[in-house]
Protein backbone atom coordinates (compact mmCIF):
# COMPACT_ATOMS: atom_id res chain seq x y z
CA UNK A 1 0.00 0.00 0.00
CA UNK A 2 1.48 3.63 -1.00
CA UNK A 3 2.61 6.03 1.87
CA UNK A 4 -0.97 8.42 0.77
CA UNK A 5 -2.88 5.56 1.26
CA UNK A 6 -2.02 4.19 4.35
CA UNK A 7 -1.36 8.05 5.95
CA UNK A 8 -5.39 8.46 4.29
CA UNK A 9 -6.94 5.13 6.10
CA UNK A 10 -4.79 6.02 9.41
CA UNK A 11 -6.57 8.92 9.66
CA UNK A 12 -9.76 7.99 8.83
CA UNK A 13 -10.15 5.18 11.20
CA UNK A 14 -8.07 6.89 14.50
CA UNK A 15 -11.07 10.02 13.50
CA UNK A 16 -13.54 7.34 13.75
CA UNK A 17 -12.53 5.69 17.01
CA UNK A 18 -11.22 8.99 18.71
CA UNK A 19 -13.99 11.20 17.57
CA UNK A 20 -16.53 8.62 19.08
CA UNK A 21 -14.87 8.23 22.15
CA UNK A 22 -14.11 11.86 23.03
CA UNK A 23 -17.69 12.25 22.34
CA UNK A 24 -19.08 9.73 24.88
CA UNK A 25 -16.28 11.56 27.29
CA UNK A 26 -18.36 14.64 26.42
CA UNK A 27 -21.69 13.99 26.57
CA UNK A 28 -20.94 12.90 30.25
CA UNK A 29 -18.62 15.64 31.44
CA UNK A 30 -18.35 19.35 29.50
CA UNK A 31 -21.98 18.79 27.63
CA UNK A 32 -23.71 18.81 30.90
CA UNK A 33 -21.49 21.81 32.31
CA UNK A 34 -22.29 23.83 29.13
CA UNK A 35 -25.93 23.02 29.21
CA UNK A 36 -26.10 24.15 33.17
CA UNK A 37 -24.47 27.54 31.58
CA UNK A 38 -26.76 28.20 29.18
CA UNK A 39 -29.57 28.20 32.03
CA UNK A 40 -27.93 31.90 33.15
CA UNK A 41 -26.84 32.50 29.86
CA UNK A 42 -30.81 32.38 28.65
CA UNK A 43 -31.77 34.32 31.78
CA UNK A 44 -28.80 36.96 31.46
CA UNK A 45 -30.34 37.47 28.30
CA UNK A 46 -33.67 37.76 29.29
CA UNK A 47 -32.85 40.23 32.18
CA UNK A 48 -30.65 42.36 29.49
CA UNK A 49 -33.88 42.59 26.52
CA UNK A 50 -35.94 43.47 30.02
CA UNK A 51 -33.86 46.11 31.14
CA UNK A 52 -33.82 46.97 26.99
CA UNK A 53 -37.43 47.10 26.90
CA UNK A 54 -37.69 49.42 30.09
CA UNK A 55 -35.38 51.63 29.10
CA UNK A 56 -36.31 51.55 25.07
CA UNK A 57 -32.74 50.35 24.28
CA UNK A 58 -33.51 49.66 20.63
CA UNK A 59 -30.23 49.01 19.97
CA UNK A 60 -29.87 46.13 22.71
CA UNK A 61 -33.22 45.02 21.64
CA UNK A 62 -32.15 44.63 18.29
CA UNK A 63 -28.43 42.57 19.17
CA UNK A 64 -30.79 40.56 21.32
CA UNK A 65 -32.80 39.33 18.55
CA UNK A 66 -30.17 38.79 16.49
CA UNK A 67 -28.92 36.43 18.65
CA UNK A 68 -32.31 34.95 18.65
CA UNK A 69 -32.31 34.13 15.49
CA UNK A 70 -28.68 32.67 14.64
CA UNK A 71 -29.41 28.73 13.91
CA UNK A 72 -28.37 26.48 16.83
CA UNK A 73 -29.01 22.35 16.52
CA UNK A 74 -31.75 21.22 18.88
CA UNK A 75 -31.18 20.03 21.81
CA UNK A 76 -31.15 16.51 22.42
CA UNK A 77 -30.55 13.58 19.37
CA UNK A 78 -29.58 16.14 16.55
CA UNK A 79 -27.27 18.18 18.69
CA UNK A 80 -25.50 15.28 20.15
CA UNK A 81 -25.55 13.63 15.97
CA UNK A 82 -23.56 17.40 15.30
CA UNK A 83 -20.79 17.16 18.26
CA UNK A 84 -20.37 13.27 17.08
CA UNK A 85 -19.50 15.02 12.98
CA UNK A 86 -17.80 17.92 14.53
CA UNK A 87 -15.57 15.99 17.08
CA UNK A 88 -15.00 12.93 13.89
CA UNK A 89 -14.27 15.03 11.45
CA UNK A 90 -11.65 17.37 13.99
CA UNK A 91 -9.91 13.82 14.79
CA UNK A 92 -9.34 12.87 11.42
CA UNK A 93 -7.80 16.83 10.52
CA UNK A 94 -5.17 16.19 13.27
CA UNK A 95 -4.33 12.35 12.88
CA UNK A 96 -3.72 13.62 8.93
CA UNK A 97 -0.96 16.15 10.31
CA UNK A 98 0.17 13.50 12.85
CA UNK A 99 0.59 10.68 10.91
CA UNK A 100 2.11 12.79 7.98
CA UNK A 101 4.54 14.25 10.18
CA UNK A 102 5.26 10.54 11.38
CA UNK A 103 5.70 9.34 8.11
CA UNK A 104 7.90 12.22 6.77
CA UNK A 105 10.48 11.27 9.25
CA UNK A 106 10.90 8.03 8.39
CA UNK A 107 11.17 6.05 11.29
CA UNK A 108 8.41 3.43 12.91
CA UNK A 109 6.35 4.70 15.59
CA UNK A 110 4.93 1.75 18.35
CA UNK A 111 2.16 3.20 20.63
CA UNK A 112 4.32 4.21 22.91
CA UNK A 113 5.80 6.57 21.09
CA UNK A 114 2.48 7.68 20.10
CA UNK A 115 1.56 8.69 23.45
CA UNK A 116 4.53 11.14 23.68
CA UNK A 117 3.75 12.76 19.99
CA UNK A 118 0.02 12.87 21.45
CA UNK A 119 1.56 15.09 24.60
CA UNK A 120 3.00 17.67 22.28
CA UNK A 121 0.24 17.60 20.95
CA UNK A 122 -1.62 18.73 23.53
CA UNK A 123 0.78 20.92 24.63
CA UNK A 124 0.62 22.96 21.47
CA UNK A 125 -3.37 23.06 20.84
CA UNK A 126 -4.73 22.73 24.76
CA UNK A 127 -2.24 23.43 27.07
CA UNK A 128 -0.24 26.83 25.97
CA UNK A 129 -3.17 28.28 24.45
CA UNK A 130 -5.41 27.74 27.48
CA UNK A 131 -2.78 29.85 29.90
CA UNK A 132 -4.01 32.78 28.08
CA UNK A 133 -7.50 31.73 26.74
CA UNK A 134 -8.93 29.37 29.28
CA UNK A 135 -12.15 26.92 27.83
CA UNK A 136 -15.24 29.37 28.03
CA UNK A 137 -18.84 28.12 29.20
CA UNK A 138 -21.87 29.94 27.18
CA UNK A 139 -22.07 33.49 28.72
CA UNK A 140 -18.46 33.90 29.36
CA UNK A 141 -17.18 37.43 28.42
CA UNK A 142 -14.81 37.43 25.70
CA UNK A 143 -12.62 39.25 23.58
CA UNK A 144 -13.41 39.63 19.86
CA UNK A 145 -13.55 35.66 17.73
CA UNK A 146 -10.72 36.87 15.29
CA UNK A 147 -8.40 38.28 17.57
CA UNK A 148 -8.88 35.32 19.78
CA UNK A 149 -8.46 32.32 17.08
CA UNK A 150 -5.27 34.93 15.53
CA UNK A 151 -3.54 34.79 18.74
CA UNK A 152 -4.72 30.81 19.08
CA UNK A 153 -2.86 29.82 16.23
CA UNK A 154 0.23 31.96 16.71
CA UNK A 155 0.38 30.27 19.82
CA UNK A 156 -0.19 26.59 18.94
CA UNK A 157 2.29 26.93 16.28
CA UNK A 158 4.84 28.57 18.33
CA UNK A 159 4.88 25.80 21.01
CA UNK A 160 5.04 23.45 18.00
CA UNK A 161 8.18 24.61 17.09
CA UNK A 162 9.48 25.37 19.81
CA UNK A 163 8.98 21.49 20.90
CA UNK A 164 10.43 20.62 17.54
CA UNK A 165 13.60 22.38 18.01
CA UNK A 166 14.11 21.31 21.82
CA UNK A 167 13.68 17.83 21.00
CA UNK A 168 14.75 17.33 17.19
CA UNK A 169 17.86 20.26 17.24
CA UNK A 170 18.80 19.12 20.67
CA UNK A 171 21.59 21.43 20.97
CA UNK A 172 21.86 24.67 23.34
CA UNK A 173 20.84 27.62 20.99
CA UNK A 174 18.08 25.10 19.77
CA UNK A 175 16.52 25.13 23.76
CA UNK A 176 17.39 28.31 23.79
CA UNK A 177 15.12 29.60 21.10
CA UNK A 178 12.41 27.36 21.65
CA UNK A 179 12.35 29.08 25.47
CA UNK A 180 12.54 32.21 23.59
CA UNK A 181 9.78 31.07 20.79
CA UNK A 182 7.68 29.36 23.32
CA UNK A 183 7.10 33.01 25.17
CA UNK A 184 6.57 35.26 22.79
CA UNK A 185 2.51 34.56 22.59
CA UNK A 186 2.36 35.07 26.26
CA UNK A 187 4.37 38.45 26.62
CA UNK A 188 2.33 39.64 23.90
CA UNK A 189 -0.67 38.85 26.06
CA UNK A 190 -3.96 36.96 24.97
CA UNK A 191 -6.67 39.41 23.69
CA UNK A 192 -8.94 40.46 26.75
CA UNK A 193 -12.53 41.04 27.63
CA UNK A 194 -14.41 44.23 27.17
CA UNK A 195 -13.77 45.92 30.47
CA UNK A 196 -16.51 45.60 33.37
CA UNK A 197 -18.00 42.36 31.70
CA UNK A 198 -18.50 39.26 34.15
CA UNK A 199 -19.32 35.31 33.50
CA UNK A 200 -22.87 34.79 33.80
CA UNK A 201 -22.33 30.91 34.84
CA UNK A 202 -20.98 30.83 38.61
CA UNK A 203 -17.18 30.22 39.46
CA UNK A 204 -17.31 27.02 40.48
CA UNK A 205 -19.26 26.11 37.35
CA UNK A 206 -16.76 27.83 35.15
CA UNK A 207 -13.57 25.78 37.06
CA UNK A 208 -15.21 22.77 37.06
CA UNK A 209 -15.81 23.25 33.27
CA UNK A 210 -12.11 24.10 32.69
CA UNK A 211 -10.80 21.09 34.61
CA UNK A 212 -13.13 18.60 32.51
CA UNK A 213 -12.53 20.34 29.00
CA UNK A 214 -8.39 19.69 30.01
CA UNK A 215 -9.43 16.09 30.98
CA UNK A 216 -10.94 15.48 27.74
CA UNK A 217 -8.49 16.83 25.43
CA UNK A 218 -5.82 14.86 27.28
CA UNK A 219 -7.73 11.71 26.38
CA UNK A 220 -8.08 12.80 22.66
CA UNK A 221 -4.60 13.75 22.39
CA UNK A 222 -2.97 10.04 23.77
CA UNK A 223 -5.73 8.37 22.11
CA UNK A 224 -4.78 10.26 18.85
CA UNK A 225 -0.80 9.20 18.80
CA UNK A 226 -1.29 5.79 20.56
CA UNK A 227 -3.84 5.12 17.50
CA UNK A 228 -1.80 7.20 15.02
CA UNK A 229 1.69 5.32 15.59
CA UNK A 230 0.05 1.73 15.83
CA UNK A 231 -2.39 2.06 12.85
CA UNK A 232 0.12 3.37 10.30
CA UNK A 233 2.28 0.70 11.13
CA UNK A 234 -0.18 -1.69 10.48
CA UNK A 235 -1.28 0.23 7.32
CA UNK A 236 2.01 0.12 5.99
CA UNK A 237 2.93 -3.26 6.33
Amino acid sequence: MSLFRSIVFASVLVGLIVGVAVSAAQFLGTSQLILKAEVYEKAGEAAEQQAAASSEDHSVMAAHDLRAEAWEPADGLERRAYTVVANVLTAIGYALVLTGIIAIRGKPVTWREGLIWGLAGFACVMLAPMLGLPPELPGAPSAPLADRQIWWMGTAFATAVSIGLAVLVRKPWAVVAAVVLAAIPHLIGAPAAPDGAHALAPEALERQFIENAVMTSLVFWLLLGSLSGTLLRRFET
